[in-house]
């Protein structure tokens, strides 16, 4: 019986472990822009459909899900993440629990596998250009953390991060609707790509000196703490003035809807946002505050967009 119970333990711990290793608190970077691009779709009038964008979904997280994991334990493994460095025990796995670095690396091919399958079923029917964006896609997923020059150990990791979560999804959802190339997207998803490029520079921000240990060359590191904070601050500043006006220039008066969340619902968040400074004793709290932005932000242009879209069936 007590073996029993200790197989059973382990189990669950297994996939308690596979869960936070995938970080199911960073998915808004993913599903933010799907749910984005499936209400864009659905008012530009191609709509992806109801299975098509679950599997679409599904491969979004899973994917993201990948880079999470990829990236914890490359990190691992080079002796960047150590319990010195300001981690929440929930994003740093293999530093503060037992799991095998050798099971997470398999596991980030697994997630990886699944979300290939589930973007495959979501583009059959649609062309190449669909396979073609998820390609892409799946190349990033796996130069960002792996090979012998990683995308996130240069001054590209904001951006690539951002244009291929904020963009890419995006980019590559409006296509499985219709196989067609839709650019404009791409216009209306730049909230997203800053924002999500944000979470990134908080990352580097916070981890200058443990960066410069590593031998990483991060933006925030080339600039230093106190250009980074100037540089950050001000992104800051357009993305909040993005998050306010872009949905209404998509859907007119109703955009006013998300402003008016924004300053309902984020007052403090946003407000911490601009007095936190990008230092390693902060990290924690400058993550949760720019993650807490991006869930809201995202929250008030899709609660537009929805709005929207129900006045137009209400009309139609």
């Amino acid at each position: 019986m007590d073996s029993v119970k200790s197989e059973t333990a382990r189990g669950s711990g297994g996939l308690k472990a596979a869960l936070q290793l995938a970080s199911p608190g960073s998915w808004i970077a993913s599903l933010a822009p799907a749910l984005f691009a499936l209400l864009f779709c659905a008012l530009r009038g191609y709509p992806v459909g109801l299975i098509r964008g679950l599997l679409l979904l599904l491969a979004c997280v899973l994917l993201q899900s990948a880079v999470n994991t990829f990236n914890e334990y490359f990190d691992f493994v080079k002796g960047t993440d150590s319990v010195d460095d300001c981690l929440e025990r929930s994003d740093a796995t293999l530093v503060y629990g037992d799991a095998d670095p050798k099971n997470a690396f398999l596991l980030g091919f697994v997630y990886l596998a699944a979300g290939a399958v589930f973007g495959l079923l979501a583009c059959l029917g649609r062309g190449l250009l669909p396979l073609l964006i998820g390609a892409i896609g799946m190349l990033v997923v796996w130069s960002y953390s792996g090979g012998p020059k990683p995308l996130s150990y240069l001054p590209l990791g904001e951006l690539v991060s951002g244009l291929t979560m904020g963009g890419a999804i995006p980019l590559g959802i409006a296509a499985c609707a219709d196989g067609a190339l839709h650019p404009e997207i791409l216009f209306f998803s730049l909230p997203l790509i800053l924002g999500i490029a944000l979470i990134m520079m908080s990352n580097n921000g916070c981890d200058i000196e443990k960066d410069r240990r590593a031998g990483r060359r991060t933006l925030p590191l080339l600039l230093g703490r106190d250009r980074s904070l100037r540089l950050y601050r001000t992104l800051c500043g357009i993305w909040i003035g993005m998050l306010c006006l872009f949905p209404i220039w998509l859907t007119g008066f109703v955009g006013l809807l998300s402003p008016l969340l924004l300053f309902l619902l984020g007052k403090a968040v946003i407000s911490r946002l601009f007095s936190l400074r990008l230092l390693p004793g902060e990290r924690i709290q400058q993550m949760k505050s720019v993650v807490g932005v991006n869930i809201l932000g995202a929250f008030a242009m899709i609660a537009a967009l929805a709005a929207k879209l129900i006045l137009v069936a209400l009309h139609g």
